[in-house]
């Protein structure tokens, strides 16, 4: 799939969090505006950056040439006036683009935060490249509360073929996973959305995760499931035979069966929790 690059110049960097955000978070950061990972059920489909975009998501990509410079000018404007604050990378892109390993955008605001920390940030990504940066993240965790939460919304492939066929692969999103767990970086699987998967999977994230987080198409797409609905999911998952996965009350039976595995306190639901510190 081919995909149109433009550099620009954003005028911000850091946008007041809101909405699902409103959580703890004080801001969202994103380093780039589009994604090449396309997932088919992305929220993100549905939101005015996308609806009033010509080009269909997953085939444009922005990359906010002066995103260090401003998160610098940003932060230090935000310290005087001495309020707390609470990052989120990123909410409407992944900070971990396939061309992120060439263009460094991500890497160069890390490296501004080492400099100029927020008090906590919690990186969000489907990208094994997390690893790439994990000697900023050793160092900045040094300065406040960090965070890397990995996508993981399945431990099945051939489900997230169907539904993410351009991400990465999830053996490789949990290999990435265990080596931050090993530099001492805490960790969260986002099971976000929640995708069909085998019994078993609670056991491939033991010994890798600090917290595990459960978010569904019908709670966690920002409009209580009418975007994920506008976005055609519950007929993929009739297509493929999996309509018994699309039900209201999913996050209350995977909540469940983590707990057989998992002590209640590292467990989180996105519709009656806030984020982790």
């Amino acid at each position: 799939m081919e995909i149109e690059i433009k550099e620009i110049f954003a005028k911000k960097i850091l946008t007041e969090a809101k909405g699902y955000l409103d959580v703890g978070f004080t801001h969202s950061l994103n380093p780039y505006s589009g994604c090449a990972f396309s997932c088919r059920y992305c929220y993100v489909r549905e939101m005015p950056i996308q609806r009033f975009k010509e080009i269909p998501w997953g085939e444009w990509l922005d990359i906010k040439a002066n995103a260090a410079e401003n998160y610098r000018t940003e932060m230090m404007k935000l310290r005087k006036k001495n309020n707390p604050v609470n990052i989120f990378m990123s909410s409407a892109t992944d900070p971990y683009q396939p061309l992120e390993r060439k263009a460094g955008i991500t890497r160069g605001i890390l490296e501004e935060m080492i400099e100029n920390p927020p008090d906590f940030l919690q990186v969000q990504t489907r990208g094994p490249l997390v690893i790439r940066d994990i000697d900023l993240l050793v160092k900045l965790k040094d300065k406040c509360d960090v965070l890397v939460s990995m996508t993981i919304e399945t431990n099945r492939e051939d489900i997230k073929q169907i539904f993410a066929p351009y991400a990465p692969g999830i053996k490789l999103r949990m290999k990435a996973l265990k080596e931050v767990y090993g530099a001492g970086i805490s960790t969260q699987a986002s099971i976000s959305p929640v995708l069909p998967f085998s019994p078993d999977f609670p056991k491939a994230l033991d010994g890798i995760v600090d917290h595990i987080w459960i978010d569904t198409l019908s709670i966690g797409d920002g409009a209580m499931g009418k975007r994920s609905r506008r976005l055609g999911m519950p007929k993929l998952f009739e297509d493929h035979g999996l309509s018994k996965w699309y039900r209201k009350d999913l996050h209350q039976m995977v909540e469940k069966h983590f707990k057989k595995y998992f002590p209640s306190d590292i467990i989180r639901v996105s519709k009656n929790d806030a984020f982790p510190r």
